[in-house]
């Protein structure tokens, strides 16, 4: 009887440990479930709404094959009327959602006031006539000529790197090699992750005089200790010595902004400074977001901000697809939310190539793009200006590429290189997380000596004839 007695007691015992840990779950889940639910429901609702893909293929494949195993038991609800995800660890603890609208892509809701989030007005876009499908890209949607040499390359799985989903190779203005993995294609809206970065540090190049040039400072109004100091090219830059953690496996500063607060810009310029600005290099996706809303600020109205980019960025150029998704405060997510087809990121990986210039039209500040892509001190030359690499990460680098190749990089694999001395652009999307160790650099490497020519060479878009 008294084993037993204790048995039963020690029994009640565990049973209230776990209805207290069940209620605490429930009542205020920890900060990595919220991150997985407003993850999970991101992901899968850009993927439904924007690319088209079936749902349950998204959970499987984008959310928890590469991720944290407590993704797995995330539950996911897809409200196709209301255009609503909402997600919760085993149906019922962490729930978070996020909510499609026309023209502004997916929004995380972290703090469930989807309405108040639907309410936001989108902007009308551009009207574009349909791309001639006659015409040769970019400004038409037939490829241009294929060479055999590029395809062949192309053709090697090794060299696409494991869960390639796109590849397009641009040289000379026309896409001489492009291969899609199976369920991709050519008309597959894919996110850019990082590379959005990139397309944030042009939007802010187009409205550079509204800034007063590159040194402004005194950009954000609560910032009225040392941090009042902080250049605008210190934040392009990314020494603009704010603490910010972009550890992305854990619950760091860059997974909480993105997925379980309403106002990612103000949480990000919330953050002390660690250093003096300008003495060292933090790559911070928080710094990106901070411009998306200084960019926003720009503006006497919203809406006028939000109509910008397709305006004066993805229409002259024909990034139909592009879609700039926007946070719970209507500021676009300027680190990493860009979904575009291939052939429109190699679209605007050509307009940096044409140093902000595209038919005649000059889209970005004359000197701009080089200014991006020139190296900073704090890095050590491996970071431009403008939110580009100068060199891959280490153990990625390959001895041969061309020296001054530099590239739009982005998370889960995603690249663009962009190589002026050979006139081409190299985009490389897909699926492949860090831990399967590919570098784009043997690809890039392989097209870009593949089939070159001296001589005399036109620009697609009827730039001046260069010589190589």
């Amino acid at each position: 009887m008294r084993i037993g007695g204790i048995a039963k007691r020690a029994g009640l015992i565990l049973l209230a440990v776990v209805i207290c840990l069940a209620a605490w779950l429930l009542i205020a889940p920890p900060t990595l479930l919220r991150i997985g639910s407003g993850y999970t429901a991101k992901i899968v609702c850009s993927n439904v709404f924007l690319a088209g893909r079936d749902a349950d293929q998204v959970r499987r494949i984008d959310v928890q094959a590469p991720g944290n195993p407590l993704l797995r038991l995330m539950s996911v609800d897809v409200d196709r009327a209301r255009r609503v995800v909402s997600v919760a660890m085993l149906g019922v603890i962490g729930r978070n959602q996020a909510v499609y609208r026309e023209g502004l892509g997916c929004t995380t809701v972290p703090d469930g006031d989807v309405e108040r989030v639907r309410a936001q007005v989108a902007p009308s876009r551009p009207m574009l006539p349909p791309p001639a499908s006659s015409a040769s890209w970019p400004t038409g949607s037939a490829p241009g000529n294929a060479d055999p040499a590029v395809a062949a390359l192309l053709a090697d799985d090794a060299l696409v790197g494991p869960g390639m989903r796109a590849v397009v190779v641009v040289r000379d203005g026309r896409i001489v090699g492009e291969r899609y993995a199976p369920g991709i294609t050519a008309d597959t809206r894919l996110i850019g992750w990082s590379m959005t970065k990139t397309v944030t540090a042009a939007l802010v190049g187009t409205v550079l005089d509204r800034f007063g040039g590159v040194g402004a400072q005194g950009l954000r109004p609560e910032w009225t200790d040392a941090r009042a100091r902080i250049t605008l090219a210190q934040l392009l830059g990314m020494e603009s010595g704010l603490a910010f953690n972009e550890d992305y496996g854990s619950t760091s500063d860059v997974n909480r902004m993105l997925f379980t607060v309403p106002d990612p810009a103000g949480y990000a310029a919330a953050m002390p400074l660690a250093v003096t600005p300008g003495t060292r290099f933090d790559y911070s996706s928080g710094s990106s977001v901070i411009l998306a809303r200084l960019f926003r600020d720009r503006f006497a109205r919203p809406a006028d901000a939000l109509r910008w980019p397709y305006d004066r960025l993805f229409g002259p150029v024909g990034m139909r697809s592009a879609v700039l998704e926007v946070d719970g405060r209507g500021t676009f997510g300027g680190a990493s939310f860009l979904y575009a087809t291939a052939r429109d990121w190699a679209r605007f990986g050509q307009l940096l190539l044409q140093d902000g210039v595209w038919a005649g039209a000059q889209l970005l500040p004359r000197g701009y793009v080089a200014w991006m892509h020139a190296p900073t001190r704090a890095s050590g030359g491996r970071y431009g200006r403008g939110q580009v690499w100068r060199r891959l990460p280490q153990g990625m680098d390959r001895a041969g590429l061309p020296a001054d190749t530099y590239w739009m990089l982005g998370h889960d694999g995603q690249s663009i290189a962009i190589i002026p001395s050979r006139r081409m652009v190299v985009v490389r999307m897909g699926l492949t997380p860090r831990w399967a160790g590919y570098s784009p650099a043997p690809l890039v490497l392989g097209v870009s000596a593949a089939g070159r020519k001296k001589g005399r060479v036109v620009d697609a878009l009827g730039l001046e004839p260069r010589t190589r």
